[in-house]
């Protein structure tokens, strides 16, 4: 699932959306309406747009929609893929959306919450009798609602771990702390006679692939914000702690030499990410990489683990960072009750989170569907529902500059690993600052 693509448009939406009043679900024609078993129901065509385009992914969406139709024969639904956020905020912003959206971008949920991009699913659930809390891990609460209101719902979750290529590891056990992985991956770099490298053990900049500091933050239990919303990233000494330590491990490579290697990679997606070919020994990512090696790579011998932790955190080993795919029905939608249904149908359905979670191999968001004997567990997958389930993983709270926060984070780790900004205390406390004067602006607004 390509989480990180969606970044920039997510920033949309703090940046230049107006406010919208925000529509309560249901509130306008009374009390929304269930499906009853056995009832007789108008025929109903809804919209539903989506950001999947793989075709293993659209495979499976069509046997998911397959199944619903038979459940639920008089609601037709018009799917459309490949949906970027932008598209979404601006068929809200003109009166023409669809009935139902899904987002890959979890940033963005206090934005869609605060500004009505998204109704309050809320009063759905009480008239569907559905107990958030008892059917989704708690980590999942704190990225799909904000200030009492869940517009959104959960649909599939992401665990970042660690891949290991076991022929480039010689023998080595996947590290299990940060001093580990430095060291391993200085023995397994194989450079030439000219000093570039030709195989890294591990690539440690900011700005490979998935390594951006809302997924290695985890590593050292990095804070972003205080109770109050402010930026807590200059004040706990865990973010010097973690860009310390990618710095000297980038100083070991060189950083021209690390860039030359890293702007030699193919495409994150494709079949020639490094990983696939041999040129990174370790890499982190997200579970569905193992489904794309099965596709790309399918001889390549590999494992998984939990993300290293720092040193003086052994205790927090197996944790990571936990992010997923959200969905709701936007304002405007013109039929909400067909809409809930699928939404429903889509996130608390067991059989139907089993089934995608076999076919695209990404995280079940529910309790029961974790549970189920049919939910497929080797064990490079296992390890990424060991990492969901591991009270230590967390998540980055709803925010409304979530997005601005961690670009300003990494724009400043970037200035930091490349030898451009040389005091850590003051470039991280220039990060506060940003944070905190966007969050006054934002209140102001």
């Amino acid at each position: 699932m390509k989480r990180l693509l969606l970044l920039s448009t997510a920033f949309l939406v703090g940046a230049g959306l107006p406010a919208l009043t925000a529509c309560t679900a249901g509130t306008e024609s009374g009390p929304p309406k269930v499906a009853q078993s056995g009832a007789s129901h108008e025929p109903v065509t809804i919209e539903f747009w989506h950001g999947f385009s793989a075709d293993n992914e659209l495979k499976a969406f069509d046997e998911t929609l397959a199944g619903f139709q038979k459940k639920f024969p008089w609601i037709t639904v018009k799917p459309t893929k490949a949906v970027q956020d932008s598209q979404i905020l601006q068929s809200v912003r003109g009166g023409n959306p669809p009935d139902v959206a899904l987002s890959f971008t979890t940033d963005s949920v206090a934005e869609f919450c605060k500004a009505g991009i998204f109704q309050d699913l809320n009063p759905y659930l009480k008239a569907s009798g559905i107990d958030p809390a008892a059917l989704f891990p708690k980590v999942i609460a704190e990225y799909t609602q904000y200030q009492g209101k869940r517009c959104v719902m959960p649909m599939l979750a992401d665990a970042y771990g660690l891949y290991y290529n076991k022929t480039l590891m010689q023998g080595h056990q996947p590290p299990k702390t940060m001093s580990e992985l430095a060291d391993l991956a200085k023995k397994l770099t194989v450079k030439d006679d000219k000093g570039d490298i030709k195989v890294a053990g591990f690539v440690p900049t900011s700005q490979m692939y998935e390594n951006a500091p809302i997924h290695t933050g985890v590593m050292v239990g990095g804070k972003w914000t205080n109770p109050d919303g402010t930026s807590a990233i200059g004040s706990d000494p865990q973010w010097k702690k973690l860009m310390t330590w990618q710095k000297d491990l980038t100083d070991w490579y060189g950083y021209d030499r690390l860039e030359k290697f890293r702007k030699s990679f193919g495409d994150e997606w494709s079949a020639e990410n490094p990983f696939n070919t041999g040129k990174v020994a370790m890499a982190i990512d997200g579970e569905w990489r193992t489904a794309m090696l099965a596709a790309d790579a399918p001889g390549l011998d590999y494992g998984t683990a939990p993300l290293p932790v720092a040193d003086d955190q052994p205790q927090r080993y197996g944790a990571g960072y936990i992010t997923g795919t959200v969905i709701g029905v936007p304002r405007g939608a013109k039929h909400p009750e067909a809409a809930w249904e699928l939404v429903k149908y889509l996130t608390t359905d067991t059989g139907t989170l089993v089934t995608l979670s076999n076919a695209i191999r990404n995280v079940p968001s529910t309790l029961p569907a974790l549970q189920s004997p049919d939910l497929k567990k080797d064990p490079n997958f296992q390890t990424f529902l060991d990492v969901f389930a591991n009270p230590n993983s967390t998540t980055v709270p709803a925010h409304v500059n979530s997005v601005f926060n961690q670009q300003t984070l990494q724009e400043a780790q970037i200035k930091w690993e490349s030898g451009r900004a040389s005091d850590l205390d003051a470039l991280l406390a220039e990060v506060d600052k940003k944070i905190d004067e966007k969050l006054k602006l934002t209140a102001g607004g």
